[in-house]
């Protein structure tokens, strides 16, 4: 009898542990474990579903955003120079100007990262209506009479082959031009070797006095702080990097009005000129083999009918002031690109085209190679951490049972001691009372 209730009392009071800790533990492991799988389940699904429709509306998002961006910094840019008709015609006030006209960029020196303020316009410069130059400002510094061009013919430009006085001076006041991005032309071959393209772009506008036209004042635009706004993003990620790596196909970059690519990962691809300042022709159907083994591969999109018919559609789209978004084929590759026009105008600039667009690039066979290779990454994981989950679950039931077990032994012995072991039995009576009476 007494076995039995120790028995009573040891199924008692281990029905209550395993209640009250034994299975909320086992619901709340069951919980983190399915809770791991799912969460591995629903990252490596997007990794592989990310160009769906949703994703392929934010990267074009992203890309109306960034043009919108680059408009407003251009409009700044002529703000500043209509400014510039009002100072006093002197290198003291340029320079000032200058010195005052600056915003951070991001560069790489000595293989180390780092944020510098850069000047916004490399010169600054007055030219009278002749065409000579009367005041420049170069790299902070004055220029000397004797050094100064006569700029009145293109041929007297820095690159040879520049229209902006020709073109500025026939404007009205508050009007200004907007040259293309202008720069010495950079191969492939030298890109390779590490060289860079540099440019500028110039924003010129009359100057009048009261005997009319005074002359042209003229702001360069450092090119550097024009490519930030593509060359420093990656369309599918929200940080941006110092420049965007072409070899992964996910990439931004910017087109001008005519077609030509003026902002790319790859320098090569951006249009430019020849020492003698005859632009470097554009691949075409007929010139790409020949060209592309020489190391010149710049892109005009109108022209790129041959690798794939939807390239001049995207520039025509975004001419007529549209953006969108186009899957088509470049180099044997499938590219789904978002684009989105740049809605600044100028004299020369008329709406819609304005000042060209900005392109949101991906190709697709690499990213959802990588993508795939994230998944299986994000599976083994997720697989690893349940394993890890349902050994701990059972390491701690095996604990538990035999704290339990512990537990249970040690009140029971306590019982035990309290309680005699004929406590339980039934009372029992002397007969001799009886007898007595």
């Amino acid at each position: 009898m007494a076995d039995t209730n120790r028995k009573k009392q040891f199924s008692t009071v281990g029905g209550v542990f395993f209640l009250l800790i034994v299975i909320p533990l086992s619901l709340m492991a069951f919980l983190i474990a399915n809770g791991m799988f799912k969460l591995g389940y629903s990252v490596k699904e997007r990794a592989v579903n990310v160009l769906d429709q949703k994703s392929q509306e934010e990267i074009k998002i992203r890309a109306i955003n960034t043009a919108e961006e680059v408009a407003n910094f251009l409009n700044e840019r002529k703000k500043d120079v209509l400014t510039a008709t009002i100072l006093p015609a002197n290198d003291v006030t340029y320079k000032q100007f200058l010195k005052e006209n600056n915003k951070n960029i991001w560069i790489k020196e000595d293989g180390k990262l780092k944020q510098i303020s850069a000047p916004l316009y490399t010169e600054m410069t007055f030219i009278d209506k002749k065409g000579k130059e009367i005041i420049k400002i170069a790299g902070g510094q004055t220029i000397p009479a004797d050094k100064l061009a006569n700029v009145g013919k293109p041929s007297g430009t820095n690159y040879a082959a520049e229209e902006y006085f020709t073109k500025a001076k026939d404007l009205n006041k508050g009007e200004v031009y907007v040259s293309p991005v202008t720069g010495w032309y950079v191969s492939k071959p030298e890109y390779a070797k590490g060289k860079a393209f540099s440019g500028v772009i110039r924003f010129a506008t009359p100057v009048f006095g009261k005997e009319g036209l005074s002359g042209i004042i003229v702001l360069s635009l450092d090119y550097r702080h024009l490519a930030r706004f593509t060359n420093q993003v990656i369309p599918t990620e929200v940080n941006h990097v110092l420049k965007a790596d072409a070899s992964t196909g996910n990439y931004a970059y910017m087109v001008d009005n005519r077609g030509f690519m003026i902002v790319h990962p790859n320098d090569y691809h951006i249009a430019g000129l020849n020492p003698d300042g005859t632009a470097v022709p554009a691949l075409a159907a007929d010139n790409a083999a020949d060209l592309t083994k020489k190391g010149i591969e710049v892109l005009n999109l109108n022209q790129l009918n041959f690798m794939d018919p939807n390239l001049p559609k995207i520039a025509k789209e975004a001419a007529d002031g549209k953006s969108g978004i186009v899957n088509y084929k470049f180099g044997a590759h499938t590219k789904f690109v978002a684009y989105a026009p740049i809605k600044f105008n100028a004299a020369n600039l008329p709406a819609p085209a304005g000042f060209g667009w900005v392109g949101m690039g991906i190709d697709v066979e690499k990213y959802n190679e990588a993508a795939i290779q994230a998944s299986q990454n994000i599976d083994k994981e997720a697989k690893a951490w349940t394993a890890t989950i349902i050994f701990i679950v059972i390491a701690s039931m095996i604990i538990l049972f035999l704290i339990m077990w512990l537990l249970v032994r040690g009140i029971n012995r306590s019982l035990q001691a309290e309680i005699p072991e004929d406590a339980n039995q039934p009372p029992t009576f002397d007969d001799d009372e009886e007898d007595d009476k």
